[in-house]
């Protein structure tokens, strides 16, 4: 007879033991390349330079992704120190069965951008084609496109860092070779890329103008800061290390230096393309600023780009979270089809003028949950976690039926908040919700359903790989592999994800 708690214990939602990990600094470096090169980069660059300088916007952009990068490691701890996803996680936060709901609109919006992306990365195919065969049919591109993407994240996450390790070198020459031909644009046309500004704003607009920018690019990656543990818990850390910052390392490497250096300069080229034809798209700039070959080439940094965005920032999240909703019967890969079907189904072709503000706002009200994740995990738990209970249905995060009302009734205030000041709403949404779920959970909710790692905070009992430990869910009673080493069973490609 199937064990009831079995629906929690989708072999793709498992622990990831520490031998499982395979991403090293590189690795998820190359990664960061791959994700961060979308259009809403380039949208934001354009948008920019038609009230500020270049260069300021260069700086906003610096600090809102290294401060978004800041908060995508620390809640990614969740991930390197226990080896869970984001949806098995928030079940501590938001119950058992709660987690499935602010879960799933991370799981629709990622859903929405790999079709936002594959619309775009299929008209730069398409472009492709046009110049080398004289073939004209985006449609025809846009389900090759999804289909193969699809295809490369069943296979596994390091099916994934293979294909980063090959895009990853490549965009980055490309992106280079096309920042030099929108410059040589811009310069034919008289306009210095660097000093060119549209319509130049001073005083309290300026300052705005440059708080917009670094807003933008925080609620941009809002929601992968929250399930930042969805793909942190395959990179490579050490065991036995209790500094925070040796054992996530790797993580630095990526979220700060990767992700600030690829967005920046994805930022730049935004900026160049507006200077240059007044269009940050860059596949409508770079058809004015080259031809033949050449255009080519660059439309193929566009192909490439929405690849390796879509497999790592949006099929990977989704994936998990359907996995997670859907239990045993809905394996990893099937959770990939189901995000590539829905991407296509929303009709983004049509939805490409409206996604990016819709989605940039869905950010801002999930950054409520990256306020609440860190109170949680950090503040309230110290990073110790009863894993095990995770797993059970009738366990400890079971609380009110499946919910945790502290954690709903914070996400329903500082979302509010947030989506009231939209302008700053990464930063309200994190503050507000964090604060409401402090003083809820700790002298409301956690009074009501005790905590076993609030209540005894023991290292031995309750830390991961800080004390060497691999925590492993059996079908059976769930039991705690104290050495990765003696773990017998090997976890299949499915599970690497």
């Amino acid at each position: 007879m199937e064990n009831k708690e079995s629906h929690l214990k989708s072999k793709d939602l498992l622990p990831i033991p520490h031998h499982k990990k395979t991403i090293g600094s590189a690795g998820f470096a190359f990664i960061w390349v791959g994700m961060a090169v979308v259009l809403a980069a380039f949208a934001i660059g354009g948008t920019g330079v038609q009230s500020l300088s270049l260069g300021w916007v260069v700086l906003a952009t610096v600090i809102g992704t290294v401060a978004i990068g800041a908060f995508m490691t620390i809640i990614g701890d969740i991930g390197i120190e226990h080896g869970l996803s984001f949806p098995v996680y928030m079940r501590a936060p938001f119950g058992t069965v709660g987690t499935h709901i602010p879960s799933l609109i991370r799981g629709f919006a990622a859903s929405c951008w790999f079709g936002i992306n594959t619309y775009f990365g299929s008209t730069a195919m398409n472009g492709i084609l046009f110049v080398l065969f004289g073939f004209d049919n985006w449609f025809v591109c846009f389900l090759i496109f999804g289909t193969v993407q699809v295809i490369n994240t069943s296979f596994g996450i390091k099916a994934v860092e293979r294909f980063a390790d090959l895009a990853a070198p490549i965009i980055i020459i490309i992106s280079a070779w096309m920042y030099s031909t929108l410059s040589d644009k811009a310069l034919a046309e008289g306009r210095e890329v660097w000093s060119w500004i549209e319509t130049p704003v001073a005083g309290g607009a300026a300052f705005t103008a440059f708080i917009v920018i670094i807003m933008s690019n925080m609620g941009f990656w809002a929601t992968l800061a929250a399930d930042m543990p969805s793909i942190s818990r395959f990179i490579k850390a050490p065991k036995n290390e209790r500094n925070w910052f040796k054992r996530n390392k790797s993580s630095l490497v990526g979220n700060i230096f990767a992700l600030t250096a690829t967005q920046t300069f994805m930022i730049i080229i935004g900026g160049v393309s507006y200077i240059a034809v007044r269009n940050y798209d860059p596949v409508v700039a770079l058809q004015e600023a080259a031809s033949g070959i050449i255009l080519g080439i660059l439309l193929l940094m566009i192909v490439l780009a929405q690849w390796s965005t879509n497999v790592s920032a949006n099929l990977i999240p989704a994936a998990t979270i359907f996995s997670n909703m859907g239990g045993p019967k809905v394996p990893f890969w099937a959770g990939v089809v189901a995000a590539g079907i829905i991407g296509s189904i929303v009709q983004p072709w049509y939805l490409f003028q409206i996604i990016i503000p819709a989605l940039l706002i869905v950010g801002g009200i999930l950054s409520a949950i990256v306020g609440i994740l860190f109170v949680d995990y950090y503040v309230l738990r110290k990073r110790r976690v009863n894993v095990h209970e995770l797993y059970k249905d009738d366990g400890q995060f079971k609380y009110l039926n499946g919910f945790n009302l502290a954690g709903f009734i914070s996400w329903i205030i500082g979302g509010g908040m947030a989506y009231l000041l939209s302008t700053y709403s990464f930063v309200v949404g994190f503050i507000v919700g964090g604060a409401c779920y402090y003083f809820l959970a700790k002298y409301w909710w956690f009074n009501k359903y005790k905590q076993s790692e609030i209540e005894d905070p023991s290292d031995e009992k309750y830390l991961g790989i800080t004390v060497g430990r691999d925590w492993e869910i059996k079908a059976g009673d769930p039991v705690i592999i104290e050495d990765a080493a003696r773990i017998v069973p090997s976890l299949s490609s499915e599970q690497k994800v």
